[in-house]
C-alpha cells in the first residue's frame, strides 16, 4: 500500500522503508497497470446466469462458453450411452423419448377422436362439405389493403402459383363488406385480404362468402390469421418451379374441435380433384397453434440398397420445395362474412386469459 502524505510527514523513515521494499520487489501487479494472473489450478465452472456481470461483451462471452460446455457434456453423455447400449446388445434399455411441449401438452376437452361419429356427422353437413366431396370447386378473390407496396406483389404472385383458381383484384377505395358483396355476385366462394407492415405481409383475412344451407343461406365463417416468416419462392434454397397441376392436400396436426374447423376452412381453398401426375403437395402443418405452410414436389429415385426378396433396387422418395414458405396463427373466427360491428365471434384468442401455461394449445 502506497504511504500517504500524512504518514510520510509523521514517520519519514518508515515511509521510505516501505517504498524501497515495494520498488525492490517490483510492486503489486495492480499498481503497475497489469492484470493479475490466476495462479489457481482449479478450473472455474462457467455460470449459466452471468447477469451480475455489468460488461455486455464479457457477459455474452461467458454465456457463450457456458453453451459450448453444455453442448460438449451432452455429446459425451450421448457417446457414453451409445457405448453402453452396444455392449448390452438386446438387453439395452429402450431409447428415451425427449420431453417436448408437444408430448407434454395439457389435455384439451374438445380433442377429437378419429372414430367420433358425432364429429363426422357434423362435418358431413358443414359449410365445407361440398368442397371436400368435390361437388363445388373453389373460386377465390384476392385483394390487399389500400395502397399496397410493390414488395407485396411478389407474395401475391407466389400465392397465385400455390392456390389454383385464385384471381387478384385491386383494392382501390372499396371496403371489405363491399368486396364481399362484389365477390358473391360474381360466384366467388372465398375472399382473401392481405395486410402488410414494413413491406412484408403480416396478416391474412379469409372469408367464405358463398351462401350455404349450413349457415342459414348466408356466407361465413371468416377468420383472421397473423402471418410471419414469409420467404418467397425465389429465396427458398434449391427451389423448383410450380406447375399448373392441382396439388394434393395435407392437413396435419389439427386435433381439437376448433382445429378441425380451422383445418377444413383452409382445406376448402383447394380443389379436391388432385392431379397426381404433377406430384405436388400443399401442406398445412399445425404445431403449437402455429400453422406452417409449405409447397413441395415429391420425386421418386432408385436407391443404392437392393431388396432381398425381389432383387431390385429400392425406390426412394425425395422432396423439392417449390415455395412460398410462411407461418400462420389464427387470431379470431367469426360467424358469417366480415362484420366487425355486428358479427358474432365463434372464437377469439385472448392472450392473457388463454395462454396461462406454455403447454396449453387450442388447435
Amino acid at each position: 500500500q502506497r504511504p500517504t502524505k500524512a504518514a510520510a510527514k509523521t514517520c519519514p523513515s518508515e515511509a521510505c522503508t516501505i517504498m524501497a521494499i515495494t520498488k525492490k520487489k517490483g510492486g503489486h501487479a495492480s499498481l503497475q497497470g497489469k492484470k493479475p494472473l490466476n495462479t489457481a489450478k482449479v478450473k472455474r465452472t462457467v455460470s449459466n446466469n452471468p447477469g451480475h456481470i455489468k460488461n455486455k461483451l464479457k457477459r455474452s462471452e461467458i454465456y457463450g462458453k457456458y453453451l459450448l460446455e453444455k453442448k460438449a457434456r451432452k455429446r459425451q453423455t450421448r457417446i457414453q450411452r451409445d457405448k453402453e447400449a452396444e455392449a448390452l446388445g438386446e438387453d439395452a434399455p429402450k431409447k428415451q423419448t425427449p420431453r417436448t411441449l408437444d408430448n407434454t401438452r395439457e389435455s384439451e376437452v374438445t380433442t377429437v377422436q378419429p372414430d367420433d361419429e358425432e364429429i363426422l356427422a357434423d362435418e358431413a353437413e358443414d359449410e365445407f362439405a361440398p368442397y371436400f366431396s368435390d361437388e363445388i370447386r373453389p373460386k377465390i378473390l384476392l385483394t390487399t389493403r389500400p395502397m399496397p407496396s410493390g414488395e407485396l406483389f411478389h407474395f401475391i404472385a407466389d400465392l397465385m402459383r400455390f392456390i389454383p383458381q385464385l384471381y387478384y383484384y385491386p383494392r382501390k377505395t372499396y371496403s371489405v363488406k363491399e368486396i364481399c358483396q362484389f365477390g358473391a355476385n360474381r360466384k366467388f366462394t372465398h375472399l382473401i385480404v392481405l395486410s402488410e407492415k414494413s413491406k412484408v405481409c403480416n396478416g391474412m383475412l379469409i372469408s367464405h362468402i358463398r351462401p350455404s344451407t349450413a349457415a342459414n343461406g348466408l356466407g361465413g365463417p371468416t377468420a383472421f390469421f397473423k402471418v410471419s416468416n414469409v420467404i418467397p419462392s425465389t429465396d427458398v434454397p434449391n427451389n423448383g418451379s410450380a406447375t399448373s397441376h392441382v396439388p394434393e392436400l395435407n392437413l396435419h396436426g389439427f386435433t381439437t374441435r376448433l382445429g378441425h374447423r380451422a383445418g377444413r376452412f383452409l382445406g376448402s381453398l383447394f380443389p379436391h380433384n388432385a392431379q397426381f401426375q404433377g406430384r405436388q403437395v400443399a401442406t398445412f402443418h399445425n404445431q403449437r397453434d402455429f400453422i406452417f405452410v409449405r409447397h413441395h414436389r415429391y420425386v421418386f429415385k432408385e436407391g443404392n440398397q437392393v431388396n432381398k426378396e425381389t432383387g431390385k433396387k429400392k425406390t426412394k422418395a425425395k422432396l423439392q420445395e417449390l415455395g412460398p414458405r410462411f407461418t400462420m396463427k389464427m387470431r379470431w373466427l367469426q360467424e358469417g362474412t366480415f362484420d366487425t360491428q355486428f358479427g358474432e365471434y365463434e372464437w377469439m384468442h385472448k392472450r392473457k386469459e388463454m395462454d396461462t401455461t406454455r403447454r396449453k394449445f387450442h388447435l
